[in-house]
C-alpha cells in the first residue's frame, strides 16, 4: 500500500507539471519577447535604431554648400526645433539616457554645471546650418571667435546652449558620419576649459559631445555650424566695430 501511495503521488506530480510547464514556457518566452520590445520602443539613439532609420528613410549625409552668403537671409532655415520643455537641466538629461542617447564626458559636465540652463517657456527656433567656408573664410582653418563674428555680421545669433540636447532629442534620423558643432556662448567645466556642445552621429549610435571652446581655437573650414536666426536685420560693418572686424577674413 505504501508503495503503491507513492508511485500514485509520483504520477499526480508528474502530471501536474505537464499540464503546468507549458504555462510557465509561454511566460518565460513571452517576458523573453516582451523585454526587447520594449528597450527598442524607449531606445531612439542606439546605433540598431539609428540604422533601421537609415534604411528606412534612405538618408545619405550631404555636404554642407561652400559657395559663400552674402546675408543670413541667403540660408534656407535647416531644422526647426522646441527648447522649454523641461522643468530643468536634470530633467533633460534623464530624457537623454532615457532614449539612448550618449553623452561624452565633457558635454555631461557643462549639462550639470549652474551657468546650463534651460528656457521657462515653450518657444520655437529656427536653426542655420553653416561651413566657415560659406561664411567666406579661404583657409584651411579659422577661429572660432571670427566664425562668430562673421555669421552675427550676417544676421546669424549663437545658439542657447539647450538647443544642443534638445537637438540630439529632435534629430533621430541624423546621417552616419555628421557632426555639427553648436555655435554656442561656450561653458566652463569645472576645471575653467571651455566647452561647446557637438550633436553627432560617428556610427556607433546617437551622441552629444562637448569640444573646444576658445576663442582661438581652430576650426576646419568645413565644418558644419549651427546658429539660430535673428529676427533682427543683419548689422552694418559700422555697428560690428574694429574688434569684430579684426576677426573677418581679408
Amino acid at each position: 500500500m505504501f508503495t503503491f501511495g507513492s508511485r500514485a503521488r509520483r504520477a499526480a506530480r508528474v502530471a501536474h507539471s505537464r499540464r503546468v510547464c507549458p504555462y510557465v514556457l509561454a511566460s518565460i518566452f513571452s517576458a523573453v519577447c516582451v523585454i526587447p520590445f520594449a528597450s527598442a520602443a524607449s531606445a531612439h539613439c542606439a546605433a540598431r535604431d539609428v540604422l533601421q532609420n537609415q534604411l528606412k528613410l534612405k538618408i545619405r549625409s550631404a555636404p554642407a554648400s561652400q559657395q559663400p552668403i552674402e546675408s543670413g537671409r541667403d540660408v534656407a532655415t535647416w531644422k526647426t526645433i522646441t527648447i522649454g520643455t523641461f522643468a530643468d537641466s536634470l530633467a533633460l538629461r534623464n530624457e537623454l539616457d532615457s532614449k539612448g542617447c550618449h553623452v561624452g564626458g565633457q558635454a555631461a559636465e557643462i549639462l550639470a554645471r549652474p551657468t546650463f540652463v534651460v528656457s521657462s517657456r515653450k518657444t520655437h527656433v529656427e536653426l542655420v546650418d553653416l561651413s566657415p567656408a560659406q561664411l567666406g573664410f579661404m583657409s584651411d582653418t579659422v577661429t572660432l571667435a571670427s566664425v562668430y563674428a562673421r555669421a552675427q555680421q550676417l544676421g546669424l545669433e549663437l545658439a542657447a546652449a539647450e538647443v544642443g540636447p534638445q537637438l540630439r532629442l529632435q534629430y533621430f534620423d541624423q546621417p552616419i558620419g555628421e557632426f555639427l558643432i553648436i555655435a554656442m556662448e561656450p561653458i566652463k567645466t569645472w576645471s575653467g576649459e571651455p566647452i561647446v556642445l557637438n550633436v553627432a552621429n560617428g556610427g556607433a549610435g546617437l551622441i552629444l559631445i562637448g569640444q573646444d571652446g576658445r576663442a582661438e581655437a581652430e576650426m576646419p573650414v568645413t565644418s558644419r555650424f549651427i546658429f539660430a536666426r535673428s529676427s533682427r536685420p543683419a548689422a552694418s560693418s559700422e555697428v560690428i566695430g574694429s574688434v569684430a572686424r579684426a576677426f573677418l577674413p581679408p
